[in-house]
């Protein structure tokens, strides 16, 4: 249903633009086009090239090339109709004749070659994607509840705190980051069902599509900053891992900076059009599609070798076990590792954007959407470390507070002053060790 100009290029959590042109109204469509033809035409020098009799032109739906007299330009369906159509519609093209009284009449029309329904997108086309949304809404919403509580537990037992628990933090607050950013985006955007966000060209509403991609930026970063480190650890015998954290924190937080800059200003100066939503300039594109595809192949290497160093040490002679035990242990670490790679984004990393269309959105918006949650429930709320600091200070705060209270009760004295609960422990502790002392003493023979 959807041209690959308005695809965006669509890769990865980039499934977004989908969405947005899936929300935009036919007014809205029809005005990005011409700010594109007119930003052409602004372009293009017309000295260069005198002999063209027909001069662009701008026919509320197609933007036409200049051409020569006795020249016959043909262009694709407008990108409304492609938009309004039905799932597998062929389109055909039109064209125009350059005369010497100029542009000549369209042939064939838009209506003959351009398939379009008439009540827009049809209505299970409108609950897949409505469903869709629905389920993304979900998954980021689960996931900023459970990471945001990980990152509470991670912060408040100084126990874990270490190098391996900051770059989980960082991750987790990348994973945050991206859930606020595309809340953000869809409720500035298209809070309405209306044509009103593609006439906005603020720049509050530029710097919202700039926070969105450098939270999605930083977020597939911090993925490979997580195979990266596992993977050192691994082939490294010494490894100093304060210094190597002071490095990738630069990598994690600063790369995508810079890549988001440079996108920014390259927006700025060349493409300039509405909320910088659509991307379609290519090149520009890149700049922040390149490095988002190298991270995602680079940790797909780290995994594949990561992979081979725990087949390795699984099947060395001091770790115990048989074969089933092995393989056992083999497929854990490997589904373990799938979430915090993000491996599950090399599926659609390297296809094209304009097949399964479908797939993709389910795959991408609405099950990636729960990664967040999984690795928050995978590297904190299941780690071992993790659940036995959470034991050790749920029995402290238990065994405080019985004898907290049990001093209230046997010294009413000491509970009437001013004497916290801790202060009460520590005088009971003192006092009995006294009493023990004393009965030892008494009970020793003379000698």
């Amino acid at each position: 249903t959807f041209p690959d100009s308005l695809l965006c290029l669509t890769f990865h959590s980039y499934s977004y633009c989908i969405f947005q042109i899936y929300c935009m109204h036919p007014d809205c469509v029809i005005q990005l086009e011409k700010e594109k033809c007119m930003e052409r035409m602004a372009m293009d020098d017309h000295s260069s090239e005198p002999e063209l009799d027909c001069r662009w032109m701008w026919d509320n739906l197609t933007c036409w090339q200049p051409a020569k007299i006795g020249q016959v330009v043909w262009m694709p369906c407008p990108e409304l109709f492609e938009v309004m159509s039905e799932e597998n519609d062929e389109f055909g093209k039109v064209s125009r004749n350059c005369t010497e009284a100029g542009w000549s009449e369209m042939f064939p029309h838009y209506v003959d070659v351009c398939p379009f329904n008439e009540n827009g997108t049809s209505p299970v086309s409108d609950m897949y994607y409505v469903s869709v949304k629905a389920l993304y809404t979900v998954g980021y919403s689960t996931s900023l509840v459970s990471l945001t509580t990980a990152m509470v537990i991670l912060c408040r037992f100084r126990k874990l705190h270490c190098t391996r628990n900051f770059i989980h933090m960082n991750l987790f607050v990348s994973f945050i980051l991206r859930a606020i950013s595309v809340f953000i985006k869809d409720g500035i955007l298209y809070a309405e069902e209306d044509s009103n966000h593609c006439f906005i060209h603020t720049v509050e509403c530029k710097s919202v599509m700039v926070f969105f991609h450098y939270c999605v930026l930083s977020n597939y970063f911090w993925l490979f900053i997580e195979g990266l480190y596992l993977f050192t650890l691994l082939v490294e015998t010494f490894f100093p891992e304060k210094r190597y954290f002071y490095w990738y924190t630069i990598i994690g937080w600063g790369t995508p900076t810079i890549c988001v800059a440079v996108w920014a200003v390259l927006r700025a100066h060349f493409d300039n059009i509405g909320c910088w939503d659509i991307n379609d300039n290519a090149a520009i594109w890149w700049v922040i599609k390149g490095p988002v595809l190298a991270s995602i192949m680079i940790n797909f290497i780290l995994f594949i070798g990561i992979i081979i160093i725990l087949v390795q040490k699984l099947q060395s002679p001091d770790i115990g076990g048989n074969e089933s035990s092995i393989y056992l242990r083999l497929a854990r670490s490997t589904l373990l590792l799938i979430p915090l790679f993000g491996i599950h984004y090399t599926v659609f990393a390297f296809t094209p954007e304009d097949v399964s269309k479908r797939e993709r959105l389910v795959f991408e918006l609405g099950l990636g959407s729960f990664q967040g949650f999984v690795v928050a429930v995978l590297y904190c709320f299941l780690n071992g470390e993790v659940q036995s600091e959470i034991k050790r200070k749920w029995r402290s705060w238990t065994v405080n507070r019985y004898f907290a209270g049990d001093i209230k009760r046997r010294h009413p004295s000491l509970a009437s002053s001013g004497v916290n609960g801790g202060t009460q422990l520590s005088i009971l502790s003192k006092s009995s060790s006294q009493i023990r002392m004393s009965s030892l003493q008494a009970e020793t023979p003379a000698t």
